[in-house]
């Protein structure tokens, strides 16, 4: 039988993407695995040189992948990623926050996963200047995007082995638009009655997150409430660089660490590749090679729970060190 071969996009992007993508391909050809890497342009550099953040070359190369690999954009994020996750279709936004063992956390009993809706509220980008005075932004929640997210996140837990679903929202006072989320949540988990669903105000699940983590287990919620309550979810593991996320689609999907371009340390190979290299183990989940994911995430906690870690996790390796110390593990 010919062996799959995987086709990847690849777009390293600015500042310190480009290094923890380069440790993230390292691992992901350390399983032996056959893949074909297209590597792309696209951020602030792209744009300084050949005037466009996002070539049309680069948005092709995206749709004809399997899946791609993203590392950072500068000022340019909004005309980079944004449009890469709304023109591949991707209308998951999956965000764990684990805690790991040596890493200094405020809450080590955390383990919960982010699902968030990625393609409309008040990032439809719907604004007017109604007066010079004036200025409005238009929240946008369908029937289509707000049930099949909840069904996502359903069956994301049911798969999870039953892990209970928090849908948040603030339908106390956005009546009409959380009010029409939450009735659409609400008819998804009828149609999964052995999954455990439970509905919150955002502003109180900010409140328990912060002092009780560990009761919540899979969140799903509108594109603005998620994109906030992740970040505060890294806060309480240590910080964004062990945060990784996935974009995925019908069709398409798009993996990339949460964290930034870190423009003060880049290519001096202080970047911390952990986040990418967990990108690296949900592409590997995603493309089916859940023994290859299960042991490029052990091989991650094994080297930060041995101090075999960039500064920023108390180690002393640099960048591709780190990753060759995840390789070793495998």
């Amino acid at each position: 039988m010919t062996e799959n071969i995987y086709d990847i996009a690849v777009i390293g992007g600015d500042g310190i993407g480009p290094e923890v993508v380069e440790a993230e391909i390292a691992v992901l050809e350390a399983t032996g695995l056959a893949w074909n890497f297209s590597s792309y342009e696209a951020g602030d550099d792209c744009l300084a040189s050949r005037g466009q953040a996002l070539p049309q070359a680069t948005l092709d190369g995206a749709l004809a992948a399997q899946a791609v690999i993203f590392g950072a954009a500068g000022v340019s994020a909004a005309d980079v990623i944004l449009r890469l996750r709304a023109e591949l279709g991707t209308f998951v936004n999956l965000r764990p926050s684990v805690a790991y063992k040596g890493v200094n956390c405020l809450h080590p009993q955390t383990d919960m996963m982010i699902v968030r809706e990625n393609t409309e509220c008040l990032y439809a980008g719907i604004e007017a200047q109604l007066t010079p005075e004036v200025v409005t932004a238009t929240r946008v929640i369908t029937s289509q995007a707000s049930t099949r997210i909840a069904n996502y996140a359903l069956e994301w837990a049911r798969q999870a082995g039953g892990k209970k679903v928090t849908a948040v929202h603030k339908a106390n006072v956005l009546r009409k638009t959380d009010g029409h989320f939450l009735q659409c949540c609400r008819a998804a988990a009828r149609q999964f009655p052995d999954v455990p669903y439970e509905e919150a105000l955002v502003d109180s699940v900010a409140m328990r997150m912060a002092m009780r983590p560990e009761e919540f287990q899979v969140i799903v919620t509108t594109n603005l409430f998620g994109d906030i309550l992740s970040d505060l979810a890294a806060g309480l593991i240590g910080g964004l660089g062990m945060c990784p996320s996935a974009n995925l689609g019908q069709a398409h999907a798009l993996f990339e660490p949460v964290h930034g371009t870190a423009p003060d340390i880049a290519g001096q190979g202080k970047a911390n590749p952990s986040a990418a290299i967990l990108c690296g183990a949900m592409l590997l989940r995603h493309l089916g090679q859940e023994q290859w994911a299960a042991r490029v995430e052990k091989a991650v906690a094994d080297c930060v729970a041995d101090g075999q870690a960039t500064s920023d996790l108390g180690g002393k390796l640099r960048t591709m060190e780190m990753a060759r110390a995840v390789i070793d593990r495998l």
